[in-house]
């Protein structure tokens, strides 16, 4: 049997980062062959959090496989089958509203358009200050879409944040099972930490 192929798609939440190597670990240890995908911002931003070429190199040594970064490698994702489970993890504010809206214009939104149009499931792992702001109508739109799911999300900190909204990165390969069999991971929205 072969292991089942995951897309990890960063975008450029950079403060979940190690939160997201932690779920790529997670995943290829329940078997998930893990392939890296960052957006343009993910792929080439140095922050306070890192310097963009170490994390696509943690990542890339890591799971074995080279990142994927560009319109032209991420297009095949869907017409050529090559993911069964595409996971955007971190998923940014400005990321959800460009899937709400089909604007399709980073290496992420491409391999979603992708994986989406031959009806296989993206999984969304929400890091936005403003989910329950700005954002909150594209996560209530995204949630009626077929073939997209959500890892549960709580608010991180309620006083300081009160509009902001992260995936418990813990529950992914949970929520990576259940999209796999078209199932949504529930309950979708978990009480405060």
């Amino acid at each position: 049997m072969s292991k089942k192929r995951i897309g990890l798609a960063l975008t450029g939440s950079f403060c979940t980062f190690e939160k997201a190597l932690e779920a790529a670990k997670a995943l290829m240890e329940d078997g998930w062959d893990v392939v890296p995908i960052f957006s343009d911002n993910a792929y080439t931003t140095d922050t306070r959090f890192g310097r963009a070429k170490d994390w696509v190199d943690t990542f890339e040594s890591m799971t074995g496989n080279k990142a994927i970064s560009s319109f032209v490698q991420a297009e095949p994702i869907g017409p050529q089958k090559l993911l069964d489970l595409l996971l955007i993890a971190p998923c940014t504010g400005n990321t959800l509203a460009k899937l709400t809206y089909g604007i399709n214009d980073t290496c992420v939104t491409m391999s979603a358009k992708s994986q989406l149009r031959n009806g296989r499931p993206v999984l969304i792992a929400v890091s936005t200050n403003d989910a329950l702001g700005g954002s909150a109508k594209n996560i209530g739109m995204l949630l009626n879409y077929r073939n997209i799911y959500f890892v549960p999300l709580r608010q991180d900190d309620p006083d300081a944040k009160p509009r902001s909204m992260i995936a418990d990165f813990g529950l992914i390969p949970k929520a990576a099972q259940a999209a796999l069999e078209g199932k949504q991971l529930q309950p979708i929205f978990l009480s405060a930490s």
